[in-house]
């Protein structure tokens, strides 16, 4: 056979090992090698398909996503293993996911090891099974298990596979040598194909889309993978392979799986710097100042990750009610099965509070978590720099303020970074990495490295106000404010972005953070330069009459004692009239249409710019902080991929469009845009001359 695909015969049964390391994708020569390893099964009496290494078959080989195939295809393999003359029996170890888990239902057994999981994460690409696994998955767990398995896309454990069918057998010892004794034992082929058509139980079936569609808001490949699975229930086999086929291939021509395709690369690129050779530093204590929310959080990630942490807070109070909300934390996750009390208690003894800035001493790595000020933040950075080792890298976790400036103010602005983490910090994905003027490699690759080790999706910002994300921001909630002072009203902003997709409007949104935050920010900014005071006029004289938002009860909207949902305040539409009037506007109908043209315009220019200052390493990057910082939509890609789709000529038409109708102030299209739009450029495509 190859280095890839082996084969072993013993006694009576044939063995087929893979070895495709990391994860065993099935790419073309695992499933060439399969189907000929398959053509000496003749002489035995049953076949056992295991995978070496830490992990059966992952999926797909995704080096070939967008390649044309090779055969022999998935498919091909499966039906191979199907018509296999002598029983095949899947030893199941790691995950079985995707086609790895299709793979195994083309099995006639399936013995999985205790602490395996199997799924069909390919919803998360905006796509679905598409070799067989809708038809096979139905025929053993039912349409209501394969549905959620399909629309939810999260791997299910060992002892739900075989409570709902797709197993046949755990293994508690050496699963392929359990695999070899259970395959003995069968002496009939059991092929699923063969099996009845599973029942259609409707009142659960729509219970599962329904969820799904909740969940998947806006997502087509909901409707595109139920469709699929249902054709199990109401066609024969063959129809239902050919009905599968069919919106399979519909379905990942489209623009949703395309730009979720890309997302998925994007996030496995946007930790790779170029030029970067330096190696991480190994960290063992981690060091977090402030017990906030954030500082909190951060602690909370970290000790996740199974490192200890050192937090300390410059008030005692602050400290003890940080680390008891950290407990709390903690303990309701145990509470709701998502880990053990005894783990749940074990993370949190990962969190030692320090009674001084000297309990910092001895840590690798420091990050620092407090107000938003400039002076809170220099004042720390002078504690760290007198009691921290000369080789610990200190962070600061600043939002929008100058990591080269604070880095100024310490001995060695080579240890300094920013590591900009969102909230909730032990949650949200996304960790900005500031990398400043001075900052080292060493420095850089190891804050990749720990967001790596904390399961962070990481990506490498320059320094300027608001780094990627936040800088971007400032023109959406601009013009989002101006579409209301100009007569929109704050919940038809708001709908119409929340239809486009996100996961909330942007004043909802503002609400939820709090007015003041972006009050306090303005005041060291000068309007008219650094942002469009009528955009915040609302805003400003909220916070100025005590409406910050949710946690006061009130202030773009109204709340509930209790509740987070907006309400609409006649006083607020009293008061953007009077403020409308006050700057000397006309109201208009602004429609849904225009709204989001010109929040996600907004971002787009920005984007660009960022771009060709290189803020941001490539477009992709910008796309990966929008999809997982600030909820953009996954199914449109990003702001970048969705200028790409939208084609560099419409986008400068349109923002030369604004400029002739607002004026150049703030609709000044990015030199880069001006030079895709004339050349027929894309972003994706557009790389920095050095």
């Amino acid at each position: 056979m190859t280095d890839i695909v082996s084969t072993e015969l013993r006694d009576d049964c044939l063995i087929i090992r893979v070895n495709n390391p990391p994860v065993n994708a099935l790419g073309h020569k695992v499933r060439d090698g399969v189907t000929t390893a398959l053509k000496d099964a003749s002489t035995a009496k049953c076949v056992v398909l295991h995978c070496e290494g830490r992990t059966f078959f992952a999926g797909a080989d995704i080096s070939e996503f967008g390649k044309p195939p090779q055969g022999p295809s998935l498919p091909d393999m499966i039906a191979a293993l199907e018509n296999c003359p002598v029983p095949v029996t899947a030893a199941i170890h790691g995950m079985a996911l995707g086609g790895g888990l299709e793979t195994a239902l083309g099995c006639d057994y399936r013995v999985i090891d205790r602490k395996a999981r199997v799924g069909f994460p390919e919803i998360d690409l905006g796509i679905f099974p598409g070799a067989g696994g809708t038809q096979r998955a139905p025929r053993l767990a039912g349409l209501p298990a394969t549905l959620k398995m399909t629309l939810d896309g999260k791997p299910v454990s060992a002892a739900q596979a075989v409570d709902i069918g797709l197993c046949d057998g755990i293994s508690d010892g050496d699963v392929l040598e359990n695999a070899i004794a259970f395959a003995r034992q069968q002496t009939d082929k059991r092929r699923v194909r063969d099996m009845s058509a599973p029942p259609l139980d409707q009142t659960s079936v729509d219970a599962e889309i329904a969820n799904a569609k909740k969940r998947r808001r806006g997502q087509v490949a909901v409707d595109f993978a139920a469709q699929a699975v249902l054709a199990s229930a109401t066609l024969t086999f063959d129809a239902g392979l050919e009905k599968e086929r069919e919106l399979f291939l519909e379905l990942i021509d489209g623009s949703q799986a395309r730009a979720m395709r890309t997302l998925f690369f994007a996030e496995r690129l946007s930790g790779r710097v170029e030029g970067l050779t330096a190696r991480p530093v190994s960290l063992g204590l981690v060091g977090v100042v402030g017990s906030g929310t954030m500082g909190g959080g951060i602690a909370m990630a970290f000790a996740n990750a199974g490192f200890t942490v050192r937090i300390y807070d410059a008030n005692p109070d602050a400290l003890r009610t940080g680390l008891e909300r950290i407990r709390s934390l903690y303990l309701s996750s145990a509470e709701k099965g998502r880990m053990s009390e005894a783990e749940a208690l074990d993370r949190y003894d990962r969190i030692q509070p320090a009674e001084s800035w000297d309990g910092f001493a001895a840590c690798d790595l420091v990050i620092e978590a407090v107000f938003e000020r400039m002076d809170v933040k220099a004042a720390v950075f002078t504690e760290l720099d007198r009691v921290a080792r000369s080789d610990a890298i200190l962070a600061t976790n600043t939002s929008y303020l100058d990591v080269d400036a604070i880095a100024a103010g310490t001995r060695n602005p080579s240890r300094i970074l920013g590591m900009h983490f969102f909230s909730p910090a032990n949650v949200m994905r996304l960790l900005e990495i500031v990398r400043g003027k001075k900052t080292s490699d060493a420095a850089l690759a190891t804050a990749l490295g720990a967001a790596k080790q904390i399961g962070k999706i990481p990506v490498v910002s320059g320094v300027c106000h608001g780094f990627i994300g936040n800088r971007m921001l400032k023109g959406y909630g601009r013009e989002a404010g101006l579409c209301v002072m100009e007569g929109a009203s704050p919940q038809d902003v708001d709908k119409a972005l929340f239809d486009f997709g996100m996961p909330m409007g942007p004043l909802a949104m503002a609400d939820l953070a709090g007015l003041d935050i972006g009050y306090d920010n303005r005041r060291s900014l000068t309007a008219g330069v650094d942002y469009e005071p009528l955009a915040s006029a609302l805003h400003d004289r909220l916070v100025e009459m005590g409406r910050k938002g949710q946690k006061t009860g009130a202030g773009i909207y109204q709340y509930e004692p209790g509740s987070r949902t907006p309400v609409p305040d006649p006083v607020v539409d009293s008061l953007i009239n009077e403020l409308s009037a006050e700057n000397g506007m006309t109201q208009r109908p602004v429609l849904p249409d225009e709204i989001v043209e010109r929040c996600l315009l907004a971002l787009i220019n920005e984007g660009a710019l960022i771009l060709e200052e290189g803020i941001a390493q490539r477009a992709s990057d910008i796309d990966v902080v929008y999809a997982n910082g600030y909820g953009f939509p996954r199914y449109r890609g990003g702001p970048m991929f969705h200028a790409d789709e939208l084609g560099a000529a419409h986008v400068l038409e349109r923002i030369e469009h604004y400029q002739t109708k607002f004026g150049s102030k703030w609709w000044t299209p990015a030199p880069l845009i001006v030079e895709l739009a004339a050349n027929g450029g894309t972003f994706s495509g557009w790389k920095r001359d050095n």
